[in-house]
């Protein structure tokens, strides 16, 4: 594996205090591994974080939490006692020195106490300052009170009713949805608070402003879903949960998943009838003959994994899959042929087996990283994706308590260093006078994002960045468009969708999906055929005027067209090329087929989510790693940019949607490594055996269930009272619960299936207990009112579709808040709806020139 414990990282010179719980440690470790100089400030006792499992020794220690060891590689530790006056000033000094302040929980209220701590004194002291707080329901508002935790989150932000097993044949849920892996809603609002400080060093950079910026992890996890939401917003549809694949409208007839004889999994995502021609030829040659004929011609068409329905030829094809794979043990199934053969599918991987995997060790996705006080040297995740600039930082291995207080004192004592002059810097220039709808600054104004993105991963990463007030002009051509059809606009319009009561059929036009206006709002529209010689000729045009070129293609199609790295830094120099795939360009997997299915279960966050063996697995109801990989594309291009204004040297970025997954799922891969022990899924029980009853229980109504996580003994107590049985007193203790988990899920099951969910949550709630009903895309848009008060929905216009709300971006930056409508203000472009606002306006040709481009097929 590659030693990169030299690095410097895009982001050397940019120094971070992290006052943060489990929140918000996620973003402080992504800050460090990209090169920031984070020191995390402690209480005296430690972090809450250093008491969270599982534990190197299977005993508790602040010095041997895998957890803590997982979030905080790379950091420095200070410790300051709230109650001592010269720790006061110490942290005021160390704050005052620092670029961006990194808050969350119950640690930063400790030491928020400390004289001239508050934001507003900070920021009127040093009005050069970031601070990013993360909360768990928003700064204020309705539910801005209410306790929560990882499970509860995931419950009211909408992945759980996503996610878990087919119904009955009756379509009864007879089994509850099932949380995704846990701590994934700290990630999933931490990889959004990272795009936003990013965001706003930059514009810091730039005009000398800080500010205060926050992210309500219920906010983030809410818009973090895939196909739900725009399918209620456009068309009053509700989704469905299916076991290891998309919740869709109609539950499917047959899995995506077939069974080794050996008992593990191999999954398969047919992408149409083309893609299902392949899969029978490849089953032929292998002696396994269908009856199926030929399907329909549809040469050309992409769909987005689940968001069409499941036909009866395709399940049949399904079927001949799962007859090929029961020939085969896991550790010889062909997938790698089966890959080369067309057929887009992967093994359900566990997330450790990765490490020994040629290709993730050829992309230095994995390190070893010395523990000296343990004698062991143990695997971490590192990175997401390489480039040509400056590496993901390993650094040293998660500090000891108030380790290096005497460093961080010593360095304070001395005089302020000069920051190191870079190499070539890029000369500053003030960024243009860009508002948003809200009248105020844009981060990312003066930025061109030459955009070939496609499907969620890639265009969604470029979203973040037009909401940022980056211009991106998307690029399209006929022969081979974007994804668009899916949550379409209703029969009717707007109006029709006001007046339903049930779900409305879709229009077939694909300037107007909804799922692409959700994936694309505030870009421009380019129809460019970039095979046509002039078509080319524009293309390098505009990439010399712009900042980024950024897509989504399979490894190599920029290459072919003649604009493969080398070309672009011949027509600009400093370009950023930031590209993204399913498994990244450089290593062996480059050519292989992935979508987000294929990606996650490759990654092993599949595996990680489900009820324990022999059940399968039934990982997420959406390609969550769309979302993942979009995150951190936009953090790619975020950080390549600070690295250019510092340097002068842009880079080429090699993504990797399925590496993004892994280092995901990096605390898994940790424990293994440190005991051996491989990920066993746990349903909605915790899998550190640290919390009970701690589960997912029905309420009155169809298919209506409450989270309940009882974390500590207090919270425990006051649902006993609550309940007031005389069975509660069998459980006073967590070892009594753990020791009888399914007894006791089904008494608190049987108590809480006789009472409305809402009612329940606030009534628990009300008496500190954290719980969340497991809300629906119906529930988000129609009954929350936090996510109303937070305003995570933006109306925009769309020039066909018309107007209709969409995400926000769920980070709140002060002085320069977010617009999803962009610097434009308006919905996803048409099919080269700005082809002569870029032509004419940006480029300067006349209408009679546009109108001979697009006679002659080149726009």
């Amino acid at each position: 594996m590659s030693d990169k414990s030299g690095a410097s990282g895009v982001l050397e010179g940019l120094r971070v205090v992290e006052i943060a719980d489990e929140q918000a440690a996620h973003v402080g470790l992504e800050l460090a591994g990209l090169g920031a100089q984070v020191v995390k400030v402690e209480p005296p006792g430690g972090s809450v974080t250093r008491r969270i499992g599982p534990f190197l020794d299977g005993k508790p220690d602040r010095e041997k939490s895998l957890f803590f060891w997982q979030h905080n590689r790379g950091k420095r530790s200070v410790t300051v006692d709230p109650t001592s006056a010269a720790d006061g000033e110490l942290l005021i000094s160390l704050v005052e020195r620092t670029d961006v302040l990194l808050l969350s929980g119950a640690d930063a209220t400790l030491l928020e106490a400390i004289p001239g701590m508050t934001t507003h004194e900070l920021l009127r002291a040093y009005p050069r300052l970031v601070i990013a707080r993360m909360t768990p329901f928003g700064d204020d508002g309705p539910w801005a009170g209410y306790r929560s935790n990882d499970l509860v989150h995931l419950a009211l932000g909408g992945p759980t009713m996503n996610c878990g097993y087919d119904p009955q044949p009756d379509g009864f849920y007879d089994l509850p949805p099932i949380a995704p892996a846990q701590w994934q809603s700290y990630v999933i609002a931490g990889e959004q608070l990272l795009i936003g400080i990013l965001a706003a060093v930059h514009h810091r950079n730039r005009t000398g402003d800080g500010q205060y910026l926050s992210c309500a992890v219920h906010e983030a996890v809410a818009k973090s879903t895939e196909l739900d939401l725009m399918n209620w917003v456009m068309r009053r549809s509700p989704l469905h949960r299916q076991t290891c694949r998309h919740a869709a409208e109609r539950v499917s007839a047959v899995v995506t998943v077939a069974q080794t004889k050996d008992g593990r999994y191999l999954i398969t995502t047919p992408l149409g009838a083309k893609n299902e021609a392949q899969i029978i030829e490849y089953l032929a040659s292998q002696g396994v003959v269908g009856d199926l004929g030929a399907g329909d011609d549809d040469a050309g068409k992409r769909a987005i994994p689940g968001s069409s329905a499941q036909s009866e030829r395709g399940a049949r094809v399904l079927e001949l899959v799962e007859r090929f794979v029961r020939k085969h043990s896991y550790d010889n199934l062909p997938w790698l042929d089966m890959q080369a053969a067309g057929i887009v599918c992967s093994p359900i991987r566990k997330p450790h087996e990765n490490v020994l995997d040629p290709h993730w060790q050829a992309r230095g996705t994995f390190a070893e990283v010395e523990h000296p006080e343990t004698g062991g040297v143990y695997t971490y995740a590192v990175s997401k994706w390489i480039s040509t600039g400056p590496d993901f930082v390993v650094g040293r291995r998660a500090p000891l308590l108030g380790e290096d207080n005497d460093t961080v004192r010593a360095e304070l004592a001395a005089p302020a260093p000069t920051p190191r002059a870079a190499a070539a810097p890029r000369a500053p220039t003030a960024p243009p006078d860009v508002r948003s709808a809200h009248g105020k600054p844009m981060p990312l104004a003066g930025v061109r994002i030459f955009d070939f993105s496609w499907f969620l991963a890639s265009a969604g990463g470029t979203r973040f960045l037009a909401a940022l007030g980056a211009e991106v002009i998307k690029v399209e051509w006929k022969a081979n468009p974007d994804t668009r059809m899916a949550a379409m606009a209703p029969v009717g319009g707007r109006e029709a969708r006001e007046a339903a009561s049930a779900p409305l059929p879709g229009v077939t036009d694909p300037d107007m999906g909804g799922q692409f206006n959700n994936k694309n709002p505030g870009k421009r529209g380019l129809s460019l055929n970039v095979r046509h010689p002039e078509g080319l000729a524009i293309a390098r045009e505009l990439i010399a005027r712009s900042d980024i070129v950024a897509e989504g293609f399979s490894p190599g199609v920029l290459d072919r067209w003649g604009l493969g790295w080398d070309e672009l830094r011949r027509i600009k120099p400093d370009i950023i090329y930031a590209q993204q795939s399913g498994m990244g360009t450089a290593g062996t997997y480059g050519r292989l087929r992935a979508v987000g299915p294929i990606a996650g279960a490759l990654a092993g966050v599949t595996e990680m989510s489900g009820l324990p063996d022999p059940a399968i697995p039934a990982g997420w109801g959406y390609s969550y790693l769309d979302w993942i990989g979009a995150y951190s594309f936009s953090a790619a291009m975020l950080a390549a940019l600070h690295h250019r204004e510092r340097t002068g040297q842009g880079q080429w970025i090699d993504a990797s949607q399925t590496e993004s997954g892994i280092y995901v799922a990096g605390g898994a891969i940790l424990e293994w490594s440190a005991t051996g022990k491989t990920w066993q899924r746990t349903g909605n029980h915790s899998p550190q055996q640290a919390a009970a009853p701690h589960a997912i229980y029905r309420t009155t109504g169809d298919d209506r269930w409450i989270a309940i996580a009882c974390t500590t003994e207090d919270e425990w107590h006051s649902l006993a009272r609550l309940i007031d049985q005389p069975w509660t007193s069998d459980f006073s203790t967590l070892a009594s619960r753990l020791e009888r988990q399914e007894t006791l899920d089904g008494l608190v099951s049987e108590w809480t299936s006789a009472q409305e969910g809402y009612q329940l949550m606030h009534r628990l709630q009300a008496h500190g207990i954290p719980a969340g009903v497991c809300q629906t895309a119906a529930d988000r848009v129609e009954r929350d009112p936090q996510l109303a008060h937070l305003a995570w929905l933006t109306e925009i216009e769309g020039s066909k579709i018309g107007r209709w709300p969409v995400a926000e971006f769920p980070v709140k930056l002060e002085r320069t808040p977010a617009h999803i409508g962009g610097r434009i203000d308006r919905g996803a472009p048409c099919y080269g709806e700005d082809n002569e606002w870029v032509l004419g306006e940006l480029l300067g040709r006349s209408k009679a020139e546009i109108a001979r481009l697009a006679e002659q097929d080149v726009i």
